[in-house]
């Protein structure tokens, strides 16, 4: 009993690690996600109730489509020796090419793979922190022109502590998702009630329909929905770590519905009241919350700019044992952990 006991506590814990390091870049997504998609078609997407529905459904599908089907039940069964990410992919396909042009085919793909990743791990510390910052204009409109400079002081400060260690505040970054979750949760459940109607879009029929009624606003919006899916190759990147089980049952036991119904509560709270979608995400909270909300988002982003960078060290190190990048020493920060 006592081992079965901790088995169990070694588990929670791996979950709750699993919170803090791999879900943080796709859980600070509602930050932004929604009203970037309405500034991208730059007012050709008309905010009505249909489109909305519309738009929901996409998000939705997306979460189910890509990250629970192709990440988690598919991609996440391949890996090298308990290592994931797409240099462990890249490896298992290369055994299999049977010549060097099929052999090049793989490794081009790859690598272009690998620089999407470098990518998203370049602009998810500027865009989650600024969006996270971008809440103190709603507590005071004074505030407005020290957003870009805050921003650049704790991105740089984030950067400057990485030859410092993380590892002293690392047994955080679990405890503040997890509150960073169940508050996304609470205030998608509220702004759902005042408009339960906004739970149609779970049926895919109106992503189809917004889709076939105006196909190429429906087609540009699509390259924004991809923003609700951002970092989700950090579940495959990091699974070497936490193994393939904990990152399964958080995503499905806790993470992806309390998405989910954040951003049905965005929806909601728009559909109620058109003017906040200059900033759904915050105005989803009561104004006397808002200034903790602030700190919480712009703590929640700083742990998801981490964990994204732990990502792209992940795969650098992967990169360089499989002879795609010259061999370079490596100082690991902590003494305990790599």
């Amino acid at each position: 009993m006592d081992k079965k006991d901790n088995q169990d506590s070694k588990f929670l814990v791996l979950c709750l690690g699993a919170l803090g390091v791999v879900f943080g870049d796709i859980g600070t997504s509602p930050l932004y996600a929604i009203k970037e998609i309405f500034a991208i078609n730059n007012n050709i997407l008309t905010l009505n109730n249909s489109n909305m529905l519309g738009i929901l459904s996409l998000i939705f599908w997306s979460l189910i489509s890509i990250v629970s089907i192709k990440y988690i039940l598919f991609i996440m069964r391949a890996n090298n020796n308990g290592e994931g990410g797409i240099m462990a992919l890249l490896s298992l396909a290369t055994r299999n090419a049977k010549t060097k042009r099929k052999k090049l085919i793989i490794v081009s793909i790859g690598m272009l793979g690998a620089a999407m990743f470098y990518a998203d791990a370049m602009i998810t510390p500027a865009i989650s922190v600024i969006s996270a910052i971008e809440g103190i204009e709603l507590i005071t409109p004074a505030f407005s022109e020290y957003i870009v400079p805050i921003t650049l002081i704790i991105i740089f400060g984030l950067f400057w502590t990485q030859s410092k260690g993380t590892g002293a505040v690392g047994f955080m970054f679990g405890p503040v998702m997890l509150v960073w979750f169940l508050v996304l949760t609470i205030l998608g459940i509220y702004n759902i009630i005042q408009e339960p109607s906004v739970l149609l879009a779970l049926n895919p029929v109106y992503a189809f329909n917004f889709f076939s009624s105006q196909f190429s606003i429906a087609f540009i919006t699509l390259g924004a929905v991809v923003l609700c899916v951002t970092g989700v190759e950090s579940l495959y990147a990091d699974m070497g770590h936490f193994g393939r089980n904990p990152i399964k049952i958080t995503w499905f036991s806790f993470v992806f519905p309390s998405l989910t119904l954040n951003y049905f509560g965005q929806g909601a709270l728009i559909m109620n009241d058109p003017n906040t979608i200059k900033n759904p995400f915050y105005m989803m909270a009561p104004d006397a919350l808002l200034l903790p909300l602030v700190i919480l988002a712009t703590v929640a982003t700083i742990i998801a700019s981490q964990a994204c960078i732990t990502g792209a060290f992940s795969v650098s190190r992967q990169a360089l044992q499989l002879g795609f990048i010259p061999r370079m020493r490596i100082d690991h920060t902590s003494e305990n952990q790599e």
